[in-house]
């Protein structure tokens, strides 16, 4: 209960400050999944930058931890911050980013991890179509890394095709981590030392046809490649509801 609080306290507090705020419902048909994931995204911008966050939650009670509590089995939070102090120079695409990521969950565990780095933005005139461009230098709490490096591209494309109201966006991430996948049971695991994910979404305002602008169905496909506790190449696809608030 004081989850569901926290998260309507959150959710209240975006609305008020006028920022591009969603909820986000969504099944994963993956082999591995099989389970609803609600999402709350918020994106900011004000004179020094940009906000942004998303908390992940997922209902796979079939994972929990053993005990008398049934309780989702696992949230997981990323929030960062542009800082951009020149936005009437000629260098007003380049922004300084920084970024805390981290969770916890049933299955394995989620180390924290700071980025710190540059962020490069791209639009077209109308700004329907974005692009960000992100170098960033990672610390993951307890891991170690080849490179401590992250890339991340986060993209958005609106009415797509000449389609009014069909949007495509999403992100990828690529960076090295040495970390255990696909655990046996006599506790033997394969090692990985860099990790692949990019979640493309393609959503249709379908309440637009009936005076309900807030409505979006659609979904994504999350493209993995060592992520998690899955090592190898992982296609996990979602179907869902978006609302806009």
């Amino acid at each position: 209960m004081r989850r569901l609080i926290l998260i309507l306290t959150v959710l209240t507090a975006c609305v008020q400050m006028k920022a591009q705020t969603n909820a986000q419902l969504l099944y994963d048909f993956g082999s591995d999944r099989k389970f609803v994931t609600l999402t709350l995204e918020m994106f900011k911008a004000d004179k020094w930058g940009n906000n942004y966050f998303f908390i992940d939650h997922d209902f796979n009670y079939d994972q929990h931890v053993p005990g008398p509590n049934l309780a989702p089995g696992g949230t997981y939070l990323e929030i960062s911050r542009c800082l951009n102090f020149w936005q009437g120079t000629p260098l007003k695409a380049l922004s300084l980013h920084v970024e805390y990521d981290g969770g916890i969950t049933a299955s394995y565990p989620i180390n924290t991890a700071w980025l710190f780095g540059l962020d490069y933005f791209l639009h077209d005139a109308t700004y329907q179509n974005t692009l960000n461009i992100k170098a960033l230098y990672k610390t993951i709490r307890k891991k170690d890394s080849a490179i401590p490096m992250q890339y991340t591209l986060v993209w958005t494309c609106k009415d797509i095709f000449g389609l009014k109201g069909l949007t495509f966006d999403g992100f990828a991430d690529f960076w090295w981590e040495t970390h255990d996948c696909d655990f046996q049971a006599d506790g033997s695991a394969t090692t990985k030392h860099n990790i692949f994910i990019s979640e493309p979404q393609l959503w249709y305002n379908v309440g637009r046809h009936f005076g309900c602008d807030n409505l979006n169905i659609g979904g994504e496909v999350e493209l993995s490649n060592n992520f998690g506790s899955t090592a190898g190449f992982k296609c996990r696809p979602c179907l869902g509801v978006k609302w806009n608030f």
